[in-house]
């Protein structure tokens, strides 16, 4: 059989073979002109998808030059990019003039000065937590970190701990599938940390207090509370456990913590003082944890006149009442004053 000769292709489509590497090459090359260390960059309307397709972790600050909450958040956010460049999974700071470019803004539902959104992989997620360096670090962190940590040895459980903070509760499972608490992890990412130890000593069961397996340990590092869940791992008992330990066992009523209560349909015991800070008050908070260790079908908190005196006034309570009040609230409008012996 005779050899067939195939005819050339046509021009246009060898220009296009020809011209595909180049491309890739030119958006390589693009990507290489993004800083990563540590600086906070601008982007625009030319650059922006740019940045998209080889930043994993691009977080944006959508502002507008004559914004004073802008102004504000500015020197934060050059605080904290250093920090945020230097993680694991390192995150990029850019800002986007989004009064300039409104098109750019109105395509990722800008409608207020600044918004904030972090770009995983091109997806974004609006950020809406505390705009002060330290704690957006800490925020950010927790929302590029794996859903379920595997911890394979004493050391990385120790290391795990370190890493993770004061700032959010932390789940570890030991001896327990992580199958079980992957859905958890992805469920409350942004609320807390989730490990699962697939190796440990006698040491570690002695020093998280459990004594057989499959465990869950919840830890409050901020508030030294640490509990214990032995099963079972199914149905709602394992999520019910999960969602009451989001919150310490007494949570103390402010402007951050009340955001918390949210997502948590438990009625709140809440105590109302006139100093929380001072040496009585101390001693009361004691005896509202063991009342709050007794039955977690209730959130119990509490808050002092002295450190958020509005808040305190919408239960009709003031300085001139006689304190503590103690009342049952339902985090909407209804309350009920309970009798103080």
């Amino acid at each position: 059989m005779a050899a067939r000769v195939l005819p050339p292709p046509p021009l246009p489509l060898v220009l296009l073979l020809l011209l595909l590497p180049l491309s890739a090459r030119d958006t390589v090359a693009a990507g290489e002109d993004f800083p990563r260390d540590g600086r906070v960059i601008d982007l625009d309307e030319s650059n922006f998808e740019a940045a998209l397709g080889v930043i994993d972790f691009l977080f944006v600050d959508f502002y507008a030059p004559w914004c004073g909450h802008c102004k504000r958040l500015a020197p934060e956010l050059d605080e904290a990019a250093p920090m945020l460049a230097g993680l694991s999974e390192p995150i990029v700071v850019a800002k986007v003039n989004a009064d300039k470019y409104r098109k750019l803004g109105s395509k990722y539902g800008v409608d207020g000065f600044p918004t904030l959104m972090l770009f995983i992989h091109g997806v974004p997620i609006e950020y809406t937590g505390s705009r002060k360096a330290d704690q957006l670090v800490r925020n950010l962190k927790k929302f590029v970190a794996p859903d379920v940590s595997i911890l394979e040895s004493d050391s990385a459980i120790k290391n795990f701990v370190e890493n993770a903070g004061t700032s959010f509760p932390m789940f570890l499972g030991f001896g327990v599938n992580d199958s079980l608490i992957a859905e958890y992890g992805r469920k409350y990412k942004k609320r807390a940390w989730f490990a699962v130890a697939k190796d440990f000593s006698e040491d570690v069961m002695v020093a998280y207090e459990f004594d057989k397996v499959p465990a869950l340990v919840a830890i409050h590092p901020k508030y030294k509370e640490q509990s214990l869940f032995y099963g079972p791992f199914e149905e709602n008992f394992l999520e019910d456990f999960v969602r009451q330990s989001l919150l310490p066992l007494v949570v103390p009523i402010n402007t951050e913590t009340i955001k918390m209560l949210n997502d948590d349909q438990r009625k709140v015991v809440l105590t109302i003082l006139e100093d929380d800070s001072d040496e009585n008050s101390t001693q009361l908070v004691k005896i509202l944890r063991s009342a709050a260790s007794a039955n977690r079908d209730l959130v119990f908190g509490y808050v002092g006149i002295k450190q958020w005196d509005e808040f305190v006034e919408t239960f009709d309570v003031s300085k001139s009442s006689q304190l503590p009040k103690l009342l049952v609230w339902d985090r909407n409008e209804e309350y009920e004053l309970v009798p103080v012996c």
